[in-house]
């Protein structure tokens, strides 16, 4: 199933209107790409490899692997799929993908999931996206070597550590917590995709 194309006169008008994707059956997503550094993927060949796939507005953050792009109101998994196999063809990689509207990233923002904590003013935040639920039901928080796995809502995870010579734990535990079909941001790199 391809993906809707507007008019020129429909395009014209979203962008009069300072929409992005104002028309109906559109909807706003970010991806975020697991594993992507400038050394394995240069941004304008992933924005390319979106671009080819279909969809549009499609605009790079960063350079790991941050993406925001405008396509038919679809499932999350129909999105993942195509990105990786778009990737695969352009990058020679299928940097594993996981995608949420950005109006979801908007209210999990507005949330502030970590409000309920006491956290280190130096601690870092971090968000996990998860591709799916956990199968098991975890007991929170767990901690290790300054970092802390603090609270889960949905397919997202809130961590919060602080820097220790161990260099970042954080990073291990959420693997052996979640396994890697998971990509994590820092929530300064969330609130710019949202934005």
């Amino acid at each position: 199933m391809g993906f809707f194309k507007p008019s020129a006169h429909a395009r014209e008008r979203r962008i009069s209107e300072g929409g992005v994707a104002s028309f109906q059956g559109m909807t706003p997503y970010a991806a975020f790409l697991r594993g992507v550094m400038p050394t394995n993927a240069k941004m304008p060949e992933v924005k390319k490899a979106f671009e080819a796939a279909g969809f549009m507005d499609v605009k790079t953050l960063l350079a790991s692997g941050n993406v925001v792009f405008t396509a038919r109101t679809t499932s999350e998994t129909a999105l993942q799929q195509k990105i990786e196999a778009a990737l695969l063809r352009r990058c020679g990689t299928a940097f594993l993908t996981i995608v949420r509207p950005v109006d979801a990233l908007r209210k999990l923002l507005a949330s502030d999931p970590w409000r309920a904590f006491r956290i280190d003013p130096a601690a870092k935040r971090i968000v996990t996206f998860l591709r799916d639920k956990p199968a098991t039901k975890l007991t929170l928080p767990i901690e290790q070597d300054g970092a802390r796995i603090l609270a889960m809502k949905g397919r997202e995870v809130f961590t919060a550590y602080t820097r220790t010579p161990k260099g970042p734990v954080f990073m291990t535990l959420l693997q052996k917590t979640f396994g890697k079909e998971q990509t994590t941001r820092t929530w300064e790199t969330v609130e710019k995709v949202a934005r």
